[in-house]
């Protein structure tokens, strides 16, 4: 007999894992610029070395979870909002038949260990986790969707994301450019 259930831990275990690699990245980056700025001394003087470095892991980290938790929130919102509208599955057979896809992100998360020294290798590590999933989450969920259903929740699944990161990097370049316009020293 098989466990439905036997998957249901690793989503949280890829979430933890993945925060954790990009926290820990993010705390060396994060220590040499205090340091640059000055204040790398005077927080010295209330945390020891140790101290500060796990603190600030901490927090990293929670920042991380709660970013990749969101975005799990949305793309599983998105997914499925894609199979009601696509899918010809009466059942929801569909939700169970792609489970198995959350072992590659777990080995994904596994690998993101090794890229912990760069953060271009960190991406893409992620980016391509990320990829083998939606190709193979795409495979798992053709044998309920028509070739013209496939083709719908591929377009409008990749249409939803790239509106939404456009959005973002749109909303954050704008903040940017708000934040370096009203600086003194701009002009």
């Amino acid at each position: 007999m098989k466990n439905p259930y036997l998957y249901g831990y690793l989503p949280l275990f890829t979430i933890l894992l993945f925060s954790l690699t990009f926290g820990i990245y993010t705390v060396g980056i994060s220590l040499d610029f205090l340091t640059s700025i000055g204040i790398y001394s005077g927080m010295r003087e209330f945390l020891t070395d140790l101290e500060l470095r796990v603190l600030l892991l901490i927090v990293f980290t929670l920042c991380f979870f709660m970013l990749f938790s969101a975005l799990k929130l949305i793309g599983e919102t998105i997914h499925e909002v894609g199979m009601l509208l696509f899918s010809k599955d009466n059942e929801g057979e569909t939700i169970s038949a792609a489970r198995g896809g959350y072992v590659i992100l777990f080995f994904g998360s596994l690998a993101s260990a090794f890229g912990i020294q760069s953060l271009t290798v960190l991406m893409i590590i992620l980016v391509l986790t990320v990829l083998v999933y939606f190709v193979y989450n795409m495979y798992k969920m053709s044998q309920f969707l028509t070739m013209s259903g496939t083709v719908g929740l591929v377009i409008y699944e990749v249409l939803f994301w790239s509106i939404f990161i456009t959005l973002i990097i749109y909303v954050v370049l704008k903040l940017f450019n708000g934040v370096l316009a009203s600086l003194p020293f701009a002009n």
